[in-house]
């Protein structure tokens, strides 16, 4: 019940942390989610950092916020956000960036179902159909990361000494 992408991209990878950390961009770059706001005073990506995305399922429907919450934030190389909250988790979506000898990176963007007696049925039932879908939308979305000029890449550049502590 989990699925992942990984793409190589030619980018400073900091500049590219910033993207995928930067939840209110989210829209930039997902198919089903067009929009993300940080919520409960949260700035940036940290642990324990609340948003919420704004989802169109299959990019047709139905539309509604999703709460989400960070669980693993290594400044440059792990973002991870838990759907429904830590304490309820619906899936995991987490992005793992690899530098490279090339100076780029190598980007992993994962989703994780929990094991339950709910969502074993659900992935019996609909997982393959929605886990191709996932993986489409994973690969779509880091597509559309990789496809930014450099230039844009290297302007939304957040130095990591400026981003807050995942401890």
């Amino acid at each position: 019940m989990r699925g992942s992408v990984t793409l190589h991209m030619q980018a400073d990878p900091s500049a590219i942390w910033a993207l995928v950390t930067d939840v209110t961009r989210i829209g930039e770059f997902s198919p089903e989610t067009f929009e993300a706001e940080w919520l409960d005073g949260a700035t940036g990506p940290a642990v324990g950092a609340k948003f919420r995305g704004h989802v169109k399922r299959n990019g047709v429907g139905p539309t509604y916020w999703s709460p989400c919450e960070v669980t693993v934030c290594e400044p440059g190389s792990v973002f991870e956000f838990a759907v429904g909250g830590a304490d309820r988790v619906l899936n995991t979506w987490r992005y793992e960036i690899t530098p490279t000898d090339d100076g780029g990176a190598d980007v992993t963007e994962s989703f994780a179902l929990p094991s339950n007696p709910f969502t074993r049925v659900y992935w019996a039932l609909l997982g393959r159909a929605r886990g191709r879908t996932n993986e489409r939308g994973m690969r779509q979305t880091l597509e559309r990361i990789r496809d930014r000029k450099s230039t844009r890449l290297n302007s939304s550049h957040i130095p990591l000494s400026r981003m807050q502590s995942s401890a």
